[in-house]
């Protein structure tokens, strides 16, 4: 099996080529690239390989850009140490991810799981990437319009404090508390703002980060944020989120 690795740290492939020699000793190296620049050159002279393995962040940007220039028909183990959401994505899209720093057990499960798919159309491979990538790279929403008497004005995301669901109505708090109603869900919302922003720490509330000063513990194994713009039962965090709350948190 050739594969290629796509990396910019010099140590980093090194011990990446080390532990898949050990993995399996069919896997042959036949080269490996630290810039997207050079990976598009190489594979626009017809490179060719069985496997990539390839890091996210290169010397001169993002790998997605890659699959963005130059269409590429191979199978691809992402190596990354990006956040959880994006560590998700890839796990639900492509061939396989691997957290750095990448453990043996971790890169044979994952060859192991290519050796399964390689026998699968190449295209649904491919349009997997492009999934991860459109995903990735997602735009979220930046302002809200929001009706005031009878206009209408924007609202940036940025200034928003929380959003909070009320008596059927989902209403955006703004940092001078001013509520404005909105025609989305809850639901809705968690997909359209960035999640390293905006947290759903109950089934009624999802709060910028920005708007978490201080927090304390609660009864019953949950937390309490201290806020002038909510009521108490509204700033507490559910118990079941309490975990990622705090990972979310620690970013």
């Amino acid at each position: 099996m050739n594969a290629i690795i796509i990396e910019d740290e010099k140590l980093s492939a090194e011990h990446l080529t080390t532990l898949l020699k050990k993995v399996d000793d069919s896997i042959n190296i036949i080269a490996t690239f630290d810039s997207v620049k050079k990976s598009v050159e190489e594979f626009s002279k017809g490179l060719k390989a069985d496997l990539l393995f390839v890091d996210i962040h290169l010397a001169d940007g993002l790998s997605f850009d890659i699959f963005s220039k130059i269409a590429i028909e191979t199978p691809v183990i992402f190596t990354t140490a990006f956040n959880e959401y994006a560590i998700q994505a890839f796990k639900i899209n492509s061939v396989d991810y691997l957290l750095k720093p990448i453990g043996i057990e971790d890169l044979r499960a994952a060859v192991e799981k290519y050796k399964k798919l390689r026998g699968n159309n190449q295209s649904v491979i491919l349009e997997n990437i492009a999934n991860a990538y459109k995903s990735i790279n997602k735009q979220y929403k930046n302002r809200f319009m929001v009706k005031i008497g009878d206009n209408i004005s924007s609202v940036k995301t940025e200034e928003i404090l929380h959003f909070i669901s009320e008596d059927g109505l989902v209403l955006l708090v703004t940092e001078n508390g001013k509520r404005y109603v909105i025609d989305y869900t809850l639901d809705a919302l968690e997909t359209l703002i960035s999640p390293d922003v905006f947290f759903r720490i109950n089934r009624k509330v999802l709060i910028n980060i920005s708007s978490v000063q201080k927090v304390g513990t609660y009864f019953n194994s949950r937390l309490k944020i201290n806020s002038a713009t909510l009521k108490d039962e509204d700033s507490v965090v559910s118990r079941e989120r309490v975990n990622d709350f705090k990972q979310w948190l620690d970013k």
